[in-house]
């Protein structure tokens, strides 16, 4: 994973308090914001969870992305949301970076 693309002061402080805001919400369980190529930027989980959390659903959502965009052309993927029987990941991607949600169901 290479270093995350350099971050303005007003975007970090968007980015913190996005992540006050949503981990408030009941269920909670972590929130990463990383660039497109799963270099994170600012995470709630400790450092291994938030690299294989990152590497894998940078990967996913890049092929999501190109799955939308090969059946119907000129659509975009604007969220994906996987969920299980313990857990929901939740993946909004923005211009550059990703947010991604885990909340426990």
């Amino acid at each position: 994973m290479s270093a995350p693309e350099t971050v303005d002061s007003s975007t970090v402080a968007e980015m913190e308090e996005t992540i006050l805001r949503i981990s408030s919400h009941k269920g909670v369980e972590g929130v990463i914001i990383m660039d497109r190529r799963g270099s994170i930027i600012q995470s709630t989980l400790d450092e291994e969870q938030s690299k294989t959390h990152a590497a894998a659903l940078s990967d996913l959502t890049v092929k999501a992305s190109y799955i939308v965009g090969m059946l119907s052309q000129g659509d975009e993927l604007t969220f994906l949301r996987i969920r299980s029987k313990q857990r929901e990941i939740m993946v909004s991607p923005d211009k550059g970076y990703l947010l991604v949600v885990l909340q426990k169901v």
